[in-house]
């Protein structure tokens, strides 16, 4: 089969077909517009690239359509076109699914795209992640909830409000166990946790580090935690610029420890410089600053887990000596043996 026959194929039969054939069905109500869901009993497989790119979120599976094929029937890639070719000139035949975003066709604004989605509580799906595989830990997590800086994401992903210096909300970054991204039609400036007065700038890349430097900080007093969602847009430049124009404000190159992350603070001190503020570089322990707290996390369990094993020998110990003593007398000698010869 030549190339052009195989673009052509991979052009004409979208994924979603596939898996209809296959007897998946769309789970309409964790499904977005960039990515759609299917199952099939236990399975499950996301639908991306408008029908053009697929992955499975159980396992490291993704591809093309020809892929697919290959993964649901257990093929070659001779025999997964044959069938692909079948399927040309098929419609999907399930009910539209309708983003709950949009609104007679009509794409709703950012503001009400954000308020339609619910803050995270404990034992959702957000606070899971964000907690047990993010490390971040429940009061702080509290805090960003109250502060409105948080909601729940599809696929248990959370969404990290970025705002101007008014507080509108102008996009968000979106992290979960299969997802990294920012809003659709959004626009990166900052994420803020903390004071607006605050005169300490700490800024990081991402927004789960900034919440995970303020973990590991404990809320530090006077401390504004940024993220400029891994970027260096010219929004966020001119955010960090008014906050750093600030009488007596220190910027803080919170950065990621490799390259990427010093050439950002190099940018910062050259932007502190500008605008006539204090600069420092605050390197994480780790790559960054959530890898940290979750090492800071797991040497605190191991020091729990210790003191208490040590704590159920001492008990054991005690227990021992109690179940002996009454055999004692107060000079400590046996009077509970065997009358002597």
């Amino acid at each position: 089969m030549k190339r052009r026959e195989i673009e052509a194929l991979r052009s004409q039969v979208s994924c979603a077909i596939v898996l209809e054939q296959a007897n998946f069905a769309i789970d309409i109500k964790e499904s977005t517009r960039r990515a759609v869901k299917f199952r099939r009993g236990g399975e499950i497989i996301i639908v991306t690239h408008e029908g053009r790119g697929w992955f499975d979120p159980l396992s490291d599976a993704k591809g093309d359509v020809f892929g697919l094929v290959e993964h649901l029937d257990h093929v070659g890639f001779l025999e997964g076109a044959e069938k692909v070719a079948n399927l040309v000139g098929l419609e999907i035949t399930e009910p539209e699914w309708r983003d709950p975003t949009y609104n007679g066709g009509h794409e709703l604004t950012l503001h009400a795209r954000w308020h339609a989605r619910r803050r995270p509580w404990p034992g959702s799906s957000t606070w899971r992640y964000l907690q047990d595989e993010r490390c971040l830990p429940a009061a702080l997590l509290r805090v960003a909830i109250k502060c409105n800086l948080l909601r729940e994401g599809p696929y248990g992903s959370m969404w990290a409000a970025h705002r101007n210096h008014t507080g509108v909300v102008t996009g968000w970054e979106a992290r979960g166990p299969q997802y990294r991204g920012f809003a659709s039609g959004g626009t990166k400036v900052l994420f803020r946790l903390g004071s607006g007065t605050a005169f300490r700038l700490a800024v990081t890349e991402a927004a789960i580090d900034a919440l995970s430097l303020a973990a590991i900080e404990g809320l530090r007093e006077g401390t504004l935690y940024l993220s400029t969602g891994g970027g260096w847009s010219p929004t966020a430049k001119g955010a960090l610029r008014e906050l750093a124009c600030q009488t007596g404000v220190q910027l803080v190159a919170a950065t990621d420890a490799n390259s990427q992350g010093d050439m950002f603070a190099e940018r910062l001190r050259s932007l502190a410089n500008d605008a006539g503020c204090d600069w420092m570089r605050l390197r994480p322990p780790e790559e960054d600053w959530n890898e940290t707290l979750k090492v800071r996390q797991k040497e605190i369990d191991k020091r729990r887990k210790e003191e208490e094993a040590s704590r159920m020998r001492a008990a054991r110990v005690k227990e021992g000596f109690a179940r002996l003593k009454p055999a004692l007398d107060p000079a400590g000698r046996d009077v509970g043996g065997s009358k002597g010869s």
